[in-house]
């Protein structure tokens, strides 16, 4: 049926050859934007990219499926694979797109930041660090990432505490940008790791543990948290270190330890029995239970719940009328509540960083978060 084999218009075929050479052009200068982009999207959008790149260029994944251990090319391969038969054209767009977006949010962001907000800290990328009426607010800014702490934010959390320690402020409060308070530690700081650097990320990740934890231990003024919604491991461990916890009714408070083949830490193994009773620190820090606000309430963690709806203006006036009382009385009236404990303290922090240091070069440990990745790249 020759008539069959032009039934199509010659122009529909020319603008469809010219569509796809726009799309490839337009391809091309993504991948020369994202060379430019100054700010790490975040693992998550930097394998979603990975993906669609190798989609784009190669069609549906034909590499072998990588060992299970190999835990970068595993999540690379998981990318590529989740793609399916998304055709070569559709991958090249939706990349585009990604890109596109990512250079639009940094834009808007260098805007704001021409303009920084009154108070406003210098050199902080995964923080937001400002000093206004008498408050060092210190603000967990990875929202991406659901505040999940790396090892860059573990260091300028340790620089921002120190500065707030010294400045004129008369209060410090920590809290987080977005959704969640923090989702804790940020696991590619495990997963990003060859076999044979184990051991030295584990003896540097202790160290920079217990560094971050002394912190909280000798910080000289009231500290005080505003859990904004969800908070997980780490940032919950330490929050018996600050002088008052406020939580909107929508956080909840885990520390999954077991569940990762690790042990507490921040010296919550000491503190959580003296504020709780041992059996309830036994349920949270040994069995991974997840505490609602006002359950973290009634076991003493959280001093006070406030309504979601209400929760920043009512918190914020409150912070706002403590910041106003005389600050040396308030710094020299916390060391009489906390001096008797900071010795013991310290010997906590670095047993149970000692303890963690073992925990990770376990294969318990190992096997448990190749575990938890399973799980996750099934939901």
């Amino acid at each position: 049926r020759p008539s069959q084999g032009v039934c199509v218009p010659a122009i529909h075929l020319h603008m469809t050859a010219a569509t796809m050479q726009v799309s490839q052009k337009d391809f091309q200068k993504a991948q020369e934007q994202l060379k430019l982009l100054k700010k790490d999207p975040g693992n998550e959008t930097k394998l979603k990219l990975y993906a669609l790149f190798k989609q784009a260029t190669e069609g549906p994944c034909n590499a072998p499926k990588p060992g299970m251990l190999d835990f970068v090319k595993k999540a690379k391969w998981d990318a590529w694979n989740s793609l399916g038969s998304l055709s070569q054209g559709d991958a090249r767009q939706k990349y585009t797109d990604l890109v596109s977006s990512l250079v639009s949010a940094e834009s808007a962001s260098q805007k704001k930041e021409a303009s920084p907000e009154e108070g406003r800290h210098d050199g902080y990328e995964t923080l937001i660090v400002t000093t206004k009426n008498n408050i060092t607010k210190i603000m967990f800014n990875r929202p991406d990432r659901k505040n999940a702490i790396n090892h860059q934010m573990y260091r300028e959390i340790i620089k921002a505490l120190e500065e707030a320690g010294k400045n004129d402020s008369t209060i410090a409060v920590i809290t987080g940008n977005g959704d969640y308070y923090s989702s804790g530690n940020d696991l590619s700081n495990f997963t990003n790791v060859q076999p044979g650097d184990m051991k030295k990320m584990a003896e540097d990740g202790a160290v920079l543990l217990k560094d971050f934890v002394g912190h909280f231990i000798d910080f000289p003024k009231p500290l005080i948290a505003v859990v904004n919604g969800p908070a997980i491991g780490i940032c919950v461990t330490v929050l018996g270190l600050c002088d008052l916890v406020y939580a909107s009714d929508r956080a909840t408070f885990h520390s999954p330890f077991s569940q990762l083949g690790q042990s507490p830490e921040g010296c919550s193994s000491y503190l959580f029995p003296k504020l709780m009773g041992v059996a309830k620190a036994s349920e949270m820090l040994l069995f991974n239970k997840k505490l609602t606000a006002a359950e973290a309430c009634a076991q003493g963690l959280v001093t006070e719940v406030f309504p979601d709806s209400s929760f920043q203006k009512e918190v914020w006036a409150r912070l706002e009328a403590y910041a106003s009382l005389p600050k040396n009385s308030l710094a020299v009236s916390k060391q009489l509540l906390r001096s008797m404990e900071k010795e013991k303290l310290h010997a906590v922090n670095s047993r149970e960083c000692e303890v963690l240091k073992e925990r990770w070069l376990s294969d318990e440990c190992v096997n448990a978060i190749v575990s938890f990745f399973q799980k996750k790249s099934k939901l």
